[in-house]
């Protein structure tokens, strides 16, 4: 019991008593309505992020190799290849144009279902000829050819690719759109086969891969529990094999 300062000793009229006031219960409904707001708002910037920002992606098959091998699960910059609405964006956001020599997530022109990923090698304008295995490419207005240097590609079956791809051209690539091939040329299905990437369909440019999984079959399953054997040494198995077919030395790898 505290008495109020001033008021006369035994007042009753003047004597304040103050309860221990403990924490407010909320009521079950405002509770639940906090937590939905939160998640509605985490739903809502992940999908920002994902739409416009970034977007992970795993590489399926050995079309990029030796740069990118099947299971590296890649993030892609959405943001860096957003089109262009004014001139003026460019100079104060980070974005750019299509170089050549990105490596680009697209949309399969052909079934714009399925992401693809390959090499910007051709740009809208240029005429592309292959000679031998050798780009060459002609810019609008110069004159004559030039061999492109590409010491990204690797040749794994000599002697069993198609002439037609060896050879190839010459093509002048449309306005608004590129050339694209895969680094490993003797298996990668690319623009040699089905023509050209239009720009729309340019979904970002890869980034890094943030993690690199060896443990991938002919068929792309994941190799986490072998056949046979009981349900728990199938589980040890499966919790084991991600630390150890995980290529660690890839984690963090800047593309290029």
């Amino acid at each position: 019991m505290s008495r109020v300062a001033g008021a006369p000793p035994g007042d009753a009229a003047t004597t304040a008593t103050f309860a221990a006031a403990g924490p407010a219960e909320r009521p079950p409904r405002r509770f639940f309505f906090e937590y939905t707001q939160a998640a509605a708002i985490a739903l809502i910037f992940a999908l920002f992020v994902r739409t416009y920002l970034f977007q992970m992606f795993k590489i399926p098959s050995a079309s990029m190799e030796d740069t990118l091998l099947v299971g590296d699960h890649v993030l892609v910059n959405k943001f860096a290849l957003a089109p262009l609405r004014l001139p003026f964006e460019s100079t104060f956001l980070p974005i750019s144009d299509v170089r050549r020599g990105d490596i680009v997530i697209f949309r399969y022109p052909h079934d714009p279902q399925q992401d693809y990923v390959k090499r910007i090698i051709g740009l809208p304008g240029e005429s592309l000829q292959i000679v031998n295995n050798v780009v060459y490419v002609k810019p609008p207005g110069q004159r004559g050819f030039s061999a492109l240097s590409e010491d990204y590609t690797v040749h794994k079956h000599p002697g069993e690719v198609p002439d037609s791809l060896v050879n190839f051209g010459p093509v002048q690539v449309p306005d608004q759109n590129y050339f694209a091939m895969g680094d490993n040329r003797d298996d990668s299905l690319d623009s040699r086969e089905w023509g050209f990437v239009p720009r729309e369909n340019i979904v970002g440019r890869a980034l890094l891969v943030y993690w690199s999984f060896d443990g991938v079959g002919p068929d792309g399953a994941l190799a986490l529990a072998p056949e046979g054997g009981s349900g728990l040494e199938r589980l040890g198995h499966a919790i084991t094999a991600v630390f150890r077919f995980t290529r660690w030395e890839r984690s963090g790898k800047v593309v290029r």
